[in-house]
């Protein structure tokens, strides 16, 4: 088998697999919130929950049952590394001097 048709089944496997930890799945309750971990983490899924969720309407990006200012702040590091990290990586044109 080709290199790109395992890596690309490993990706869809692994989609799926983690297709459970979306935020607004009902997973978290009243008694038991996300937190700051579980924020970094939709952090990072948050353009993947943005795309399931136009398919379904269960699927947020953002978990309403959390504890509060950790779950928030988790949320933003893992938001701002991710693109900002894209942005850091973007190399400059550089300009012809004349």
């Amino acid at each position: 088998m080709s290199k790109r048709i395992v890596v690309a089944a490993a990706c869809l496997l692994l989609l799926v697999a983690l297709s459970g930890c979306f935020p607004g799945g009902g997973r978290y309750t009243y008694d038991d919130r996300a937190g700051f971990f579980t924020g970094i983490w939709h952090g990072w899924i948050a353009p993947v929950s943005l795309i399931v969720g136009i398919f379904d309407n269960s699927v947020r990006i953002y978990e309403t049952n959390n504890t509060g200012w950790w779950y928030d702040a988790g949320f933003y590091i893992a938001v701002i590394a991710g693109f900002g990290g894209v942005a850091l990586s973007r190399r400059k044109k550089s300009e012809p001097t004349t």
